[in-house]
């Protein structure tokens, strides 16, 4: 298993600014200054590195982006507002009229509707794939097919999708591999290392940790990244500075965040397998999971998301959390505080009854994000619920 995140995590002092402060100072200014007319010609001609303006470029988001970049083992990469921007920007910096793209099935209800309902506006075609069978990527293949994009796991069903064998498909039809790593986080698995040109983020949630700010990310090769910040500082979805100070801050706990939420996931996972009251239940470290041997192979933790699906279908969803004490109600994942949500009332409503069962997305299931209270208070809370 690669020592990467080992290696790279621990860089928790890492790209300070030079005048060493104890904790970074945060630059909200909309622009900068420069010296005489020459200094401000040269670096807007970029034959002089400085800054311009926030919408291109700012200390503090660039420390964050910087950080990140070395957790992901990414040679650069571009902060943006929101995990969403993030995606939009991966699609329509490469993706053009007349393009198709490849993607899992299995996806964020807001990408689905982005692929779905926008792209077709702007002439780019697309085809959903089975996260587990590879005859169909193949089967699925046109020759202006330009890109695949996955999650794994995937939201919220946790399918794990290979990623060794998704890059070495992608390399072998020369089309851009693009990975949401939001749920795994690069503490989890790094899909740079199988062969993913690009990686985006919601660092609203697991990298923030503590449902405070709203921000997202592209990872990956320096050209790719290029045609990146060309395409978002001219269509504006940066990241503010004060976001990225509290997102450089949470990186910084991330390694021991991740631990205890992916230690409490499985605690709570292996408790309620066998619960009378659930039909089946999904953890990707749990041997029980289809796809447990990829998951041992790729990712280095289980992350922190239990999903199960409860007998009694919908009405038995709602009684559950309207039966919740300790766990929030609340559109959002990867907090501190645990978190239960139903996916086919809330973040995947708009998909279709048919489109929803095709990804496993039941009447019944119910999404855990684990927190970091204790763990059998977790437990206790949910089995009451139960």
């Amino acid at each position: 298993m690669s020592t990467h995140r080992i290696t790279q995590a621990i860089r928790i002092r890492a790209d300070q600014t030079p005048e060493k402060e104890h904790s970074s100072p945060v630059f909200l200014t909309s622009s900068f200054c420069y010296d005489d007319a020459e200094q401000m010609r040269a670096v807007f001609a970029d034959e002089k590195e400085g800054n311009i303006y926030t919408r291109f470029s700012n200390p503090t988001v660039q420390e964050f982006t910087d950080r990140l970049v070395a957790l992901e083992g990414a040679e650069d990469g571009f902060a943006t507002a929101s995990g969403m921007s993030a995606v939009v920007a991966s699609f329509l910096t490469f993706l053009k009229k007349g393009d198709h793209l490849l993607a899992c099935n299995a996806i964020f209800g807001s990408t689905h509707t982005v692929i779905t309902k926008y792209l077709p506006k702007y002439g780019i075609d697309y085809t959903y794939v089975n996260t587990s069978d590879l005859a169909s990527w193949e089967a699925a293949i046109r020759p202006n097919t330009k890109m695949l994009f996955l999650e794994t796991p995937t939201n919220p069903g946790l399918d794990i999708v290979d990623l060794a064998a998704a890059g070495a498909f992608c390399r072998n039809h020369n089309i851009l591999f693009n990975v949401d790593n939001c749920f795994a986080t690069p503490i989890g698995q790094t899909p740079i290392e199988y062969g993913a040109d690009l990686v985006v983020h919601s660092a609203t949630k697991w990298i923030d940790g503590q449902g405070r700010v709203l921000g997202g990310a592209i990872l990956g090769k320096k050209d790719l990244i290029h045609e990146v910040y060309l395409f978002c500082r001219s269509t504006g979805p940066s990241l503010s500075p004060f976001n990225a100070w509290v997102l450089s801050r949470s990186l910084e706990t991330l390694d021991v965040r991740m631990e205890r939420h992916s230690s409490n996931a499985l605690y709570i996972a292996k408790a309620l397998e066998n619960n009378p009251q659930i039909a089946s239940l999904r953890y990707p470290f749990l041997p029980s999971h289809p796809q447990f041997d990829i998951a041992q192979r790729q990712m280095r933790n289980g992350g922190g998301i239990v999903c199960f699906d409860l007998k009694g279908g919908l009405q038995a969803g709602r009684n559950f959390l309207d039966s919740l004490k300790l766990l929030s109600l609340t559109a959002n994942l990867g907090d501190t505080r645990s978190i239960a949500s139903h996916p086919a009332s809330t973040t995947h409503a708009k998909l279709t009854d048919e489109e929803r069962a095709a990804v496993g997305i039941t009447p019944g299931l119910i999404r855990i994000s684990v927190g970091l209270e204790h763990r059998d208070d977790i437990l206790k809370d949910l089995l009451q619920a139960i």
